[in-house]
């Protein structure tokens, strides 16, 4: 479910449209380019939530991504799209069902006289309400070895509500919802707009030489071509990210983002690349020089369908010794990083568990898997166009083009 949402440009006060997952701003009036910024998840309305001022907005919680587990019949995974009423008052409904889609929402307005309806749901809840609408779920301690949700969307969408007529009605719809007999022990009085709430507007300026960075709007990671830094967003600005390139050459068609995380798993006792070889009993022997080289696993640094996902990091974490990545320069053809390095660490379990060769010795070691002495960097590939595909020739990672870019909508 693709949304839109209306943002007013802080500079010149014009109407922006951006999808849902867009993190800059970028203005076709006045020009200028910010990055939006929040404490928290964002929070929008449906149209019609900010015109009479005794109106109420009741919050539902809205979760778009995929859910991953582990289980003693492999690994699963469903992409999930849905919200979910976060306040039990009689009569609302239990999902918004398309209507995020269907219509532009707009952010809460801070100066507004609306009253927000409190959150009694806790946004954990709706998440096992998402694997549950998947169908998955296990026990956790026996049949469940891991659970992630990578690529997830979490934001809050609020429903206008109306009092009338000794009734609840649906601000947008004007159906009623509930009779006030119907509301008893339910408060309906909500409270004000609170200020952590806020979107910031941060300037996209190189923090080391000041020159202007550059990034696609869903884009988790900027960078610059005049000091050749990359920087991602943290929660109090820009923060500098260390990253790669392996080598392509002058007619290399694009590079694919990855985060290499390079560590110890003590539980599993794998130290370098030659461990994990060992332990995830790969079908081939360790070269010379793996017990020196510290292991890494390579997690896609995009968006892509569940089962690629997998395929892609999989492929990539068992080809790293092809691969010798060196400082480079930024070039044109650098894919967007849309997966942050946070979701990039919920992934290293994953990953794990999809190299294997063996589950049962990895599988129930997966509750216990901490990373020790990690160290992490972002790492461009080169890709070489191959018809439908996009092909890694070293570690022969392929997705396909429509992938790829179905994958940023996601």
């Amino acid at each position: 479910m693709d949304i839109q949402v209306v943002q007013n440009c802080p500079q010149c006060g014009a109407a922006v449209v951006l999808a849902e997952t867009a993190r800059l701003l970028t203005c076709t009036y006045c020009g200028t380019k910010n990055y939006l910024q929040s404490r928290g998840p964002f929070r929008y309305t449906l149209p019609g939530g900010q015109q009479p001022a005794a109106s109420l907005l009741a919050p539902y919680i809205r979760f778009k991504g995929t859910i991953f587990l582990v289980t003693d019949k492999g690994l699963e995974h469903r992409v999930i799209d849905t919200t979910q009423a976060a306040n039990p008052v009689p009569g609302l409904p239990p999902s918004l069902g398309v209507r995020p889609q269907a219509m532009q929402l707009q952010r809460i307005d801070p100066h507004g006289a609306s009253r927000y309806l409190p959150q009694t749901l806790k946004a954990s809840a709706i998440l096992e309400k998402a694997a549950a609408i998947g169908n998955l779920t296990a026990r956790a301690g026996k049949d469940l070895h891991h659970r992630a949700y990578i690529g997830e969307t979490l934001s809050y969408i609020y429903l206008p509500l109306v009092a009338k007529q000794e009734a609840l009605f649906d601000g947008v719809t004007d159906i009623r919802l509930a009779g006030f007999e119907d509301l008893s022990g339910h408060p309906l009085q909500g409270a004000k707009y609170d200020p952590d709430w806020q979107v910031r507007f941060l300037a996209t300026l190189c923090p080391q030489c000041g020159a202007g960075l550059e990034g696609a709007g869903d884009c988790q990671v900027m960078t610059c071509a005049n000091c050749q830094t990359a920087w991602g967003f943290g929660p109090e600005g820009l923060i500098g990210i260390d990253w790669l390139l392996h080598p392509g050459n002058t007619a290399t068609p694009l590079y694919l983002p990855f985060w290499r995380i390079a560590a110890h798993i003590p539980v599993l006792s794998i130290d370098s690349f030659a461990d994990f070889v060992v332990r995830t009993n790969q079908p081939f022997l360790p070269r010379p020089g793996w017990r020196e080289r510290i292991m890494s696993f390579w997690i896609p640094g995009i968006k892509l369908r569940p089962k690629i996902f997998l395929q892609a990091g999989r492929q990539a974490t068992l080809g790293q010794w092809r691969v010798s990545p060196v400082s480079g320069s930024v070039v044109p053809n650098l894919f967007p990083v849309t997966l942050p390095a946070s979701e990039a660490l919920q992934a290293v379990k994953l990953i794990l568990a999809a190299a294997t060769a063996s589950p049962r010795l990895v599988f129930p070691y997966l509750p216990q898997v901490e990373l020790t002495e990690m160290t992490m960097q972002l790492v461009y590939l080169p890709f070489v166009d191959k018809g439908h595909d996009w092909v890694q020739p070293d570690t022969g990672v392929v997705i396909g083009k429509n992938i790829l870019q179905l994958g940023r909508s996601l």
